[in-house]
Formats: structure tokens, sequence, C-alpha cells
């Protein structure tokens, strides 16, 4: 499947065709909901998804190894190295990091907005010595570099049809609303970490702090303060996905599929830590296999609907890169 995203793609060169496929299979191992919804877009769109996941992907799991095998130091140091081979590889298109030399080779494509990489790099840094947030604006500040920008990134590949300023908005807020829901969800993983992302002052308002927050992970013990301010941040975190939600319409149609459906898995997500009651201290919530399947299923339906619309309903998407001008396969 990926050597027909590849060509469908126009990509051709053997080594780029290699780290494109890398970074598919990044999003595949690590990305389970986002990449089940990326295969609902056109084909040739997929490549270059895979490529900006991916090497969120690679900077992210520096920051959090996993194994603990790195200091700080370490990690910043590898952090800050893939910085310079990121600046060096967007200005050139060269990188001997395959990750990079994808997402270079994307950001070329489709006219990808290099302050955007620029923002995230500086969102990862700050995780390697913030370890919570006083206040939601605090934490609002951060997400702009680590998810609002991923929601920009994307808009040139999905493509608008309507001017790319309009839809941005929308973009940026799902982003974040993606990554509030992974928050939410992860909190228990998270403190294992040494982090909390859910603001102090939300938590405050519920007489939650981190210590409390330790002691349930510890003990694995429930507290009614913990689950009040779990209740208010995914009250919050839906609202944010309430001023994302307008903007799928300002995309191409054959992309909005891929959309919808990440916005219902993700949402899926709130639905699963709500329906078992907050469980996210002691374990991960998940979203069922056959809801998933459903939210698929849909997916598909849309595409057809697209696909008998296309040319008769819609103006020109408005899309960033060379790869988009044909008329390549739309599945």
């Amino acid at each position: 499947m990926s050597r027909r995203e590849l060509d469908a793609a126009g990509i051709t060169d053997p080594a780029l065709r290699a780290v494109y496929a890398e970074c598919r299979r990044l999003n595949a191992r690590h990305g389970k909901s986002y990449f089940l919804a990326t295969r609902l877009l056109p084909v040739e769109r997929r490549s270059a998804v895979h490529a900006l996941y991916g090497f969120a992907r690679w900077a992210d799991d520096i920051v959090d190894d996993l194994d603990r095998r790195l200091t700080p130091a370490e990690r910043d140091r590898l952090l800050r190295r893939l910085e310079g081979d990121l600046a060096d590889g967007l200005r050139t298109g060269r990188s001997g990091e395959p990750v990079v030399r994808a997402v270079a080779d994307t950001a070329e494509r489709y006219a990808v907005e290099h302050g955007l990489f620029a923002d995230f790099m500086a969102s990862m840094r700050s995780d390697l010595h913030v370890t919570d947030y006083p206040t939601y604006a605090d934490l609002r500040a951060y997400m702009h570099g680590s998810a609002a920008v991923i929601g920009l990134q994307m808009l040139p590949v999905l493509g608008t049809v309507v001017p790319r300023e309009e839809a941005a908005p929308h973009a940026a807020a799902l982003g974040v609303a993606f990554q509030l829901t992974n928050f939410l969800r992860d909190v228990g993983e998270d403190l294992d970490r040494g982090r909390v992302y859910l603001p102090a002052d939300l938590l405050a308002a519920h007489g939650v702090d981190r210590p409390l927050l330790e002691w349930s992970r510890r003990t694995g013990r429930a507290d009614p303060r913990v689950r009040s301010a779990l209740v208010a941040a995914e009250a919050l975190t839906r609202e944010v996905y309430r001023a994302a939600e307008p903007g799928i319409a300002m995309l191409d149609p054959r992309t909005r599929p891929c959309i919808r459906a990440a916005y219902a898995l993700y949402g899926g997500i709130l639905d699963a830590i709500a329906e078992q009651d907050y469980p996210v201290l002691h374990r991960r919530a998940v979203v069922p296999r056959r809801r998933r399947a459903a939210v698929a299923a849909a997916g598909l339906v849309q595409i057809a609907r697209a696909r008998r619309r296309s040319g008769t309903e819609r103006g020109p998407a408005r899309t960033g890169g060379p790869a988009l001008q044909g008329k390549g396969p739309a599945t």
C-alpha cells in the first residue's frame, strides 16, 4: 500500500521513497487512531501526512525517552541536533536523517511555512525542563507549538475551499483539541514522567494538586475531587472541539472524511474516558475496536459521496504543492 501512495504522490527517487516509508511505519506503530484516519485521505496526499506526523513523533520520542536511558542533558543535545538538522534540511532539501529529509521534502512540495517547525521545536525543548503549567493560558502557549502548528502544517496538504487564513484558526484548534484529549487520557503516564499537563488553576478549582494526583496514582485509589477536576478538563476539551468543527467544511471535500474520522476517533477517546468513569490515573481508556471500525466505514461512505459530487458542487481546492496539481487517484 505504501508503494501505491508514493507512486500517486510522484515520489520516484528510491532514497526518498525509503524515508517516506519509514515515516509511514512510525505513523502506523504509534498513532493508531491517526493512522486509521489517514487511510481515508486521497492516496496521493498520505505520504505528506506520514512525513509530518513521523517528524513530530521522532522529536516527541526524544523528549519522552520512554526507556529512560538518556539524561536530560543528552536529550537536550539530541533535540538541538535534530533542530539543526531540520533547519539545514528545510534550507537545502537534503538531510542524512531520514525523517528530516521526508519532512523537508513535504515542506517544499506543499509550501509549508518553516516558522511552524521552529515553533514546534521550541515547545519540544520546553518539555525538557517545564513540568507543569500554572494556568490554562500558560498551557495554551505551549500547545501553540506542540499542537496548533501541526494543524497549520496540515492545511496545505489537505487543501481548502476558502482562503487558507480563514480555515487556519479552526485547524489550529483541532490540533489543540487532539492534544488536550491525549493529556486527559495520559494523566497517569505523564505523572510517571514527572509532568502534569492539566493546568494547576483548573485542578485547584476542584481542590486538587500534584501531591493528590501522585497519591491517587501510587495507591490506585480514587478521590471525588480528582474526578471533578477530570470532568472539568473533559468539558474544556469539548469546548475546543466545538471551536474546531466548523473548519472541516472549509476543507477540500476529498480530505474532509479523514478529518471527520479523526475528529470522531479522538472525540471517542473522551467518550470512553467518561463512560469508564475517568480512570485515567490508573489505566488508559481505549476506544473499542467496533467503534473505530464504524468510524472508518462512515468515512468510506463520505468518500463515495465526495466522488459523486466532485466537480459539480465545489470550487477548486486551494492546495500548496505540485503533487496536488494533477488528477491523482482519490482513494
